[in-house]
């Protein structure tokens, strides 16, 4: 097997999440965008959206919601800074549904987009 890409998934006040992968998946300003070894240097903006992680070893998959933040390719290292990010394991179904629900009601289509992020990880899991 190749050599691991090494991520590091970062928010404002924790690393989230860092290990070795096979690949990695994340949604960017210009779409979907995955990641293998080798991959060009790359700076990129994400979107509110899922990461998905595909560790080296094991047959788990790591997924992750992030806000808007940067993603940045380098020397088969790969670094995710967002201001928020969440495990699925961390994320708590019936709070989410009722962010989505305020933001909704309050026209908040961000909120929306982040609230309907987190769910669509949670239903993934």
């Amino acid at each position: 097997m190749a050599d691991p890409l090494q991520i590091e998934l970062v928010a404002a006040d924790r690393v989230v999440w860092s290990g070795q992968a096979r690949e990695m998946i994340a949604r960017t300003v210009d779409g979907d965008l995955g990641v293998l070894r080798g991959h060009a240097p790359l700076l990129s903006l994400l979107v509110p959206g899922i990461v998905e992680i595909m560790p080296y070893e094991g047959s788990g998959v790591v997924r992750a919601v992030v806000e808007d933040g940067f993603l940045s390719v380098a020397n088969d290292h790969v670094s995710i800074l967002s201001e928020d990010i969440h495990l699925a394991e961390e994320i708590d179904a019936e709070a989410v549904r009722a962010e989505l629900a305020r933001a909704q009601a309050e026209g908040d289509t961000e909120a929306e987009r982040r609230a309907g992020a987190k769910l669509r990880l949670v239903s993934k899991s």
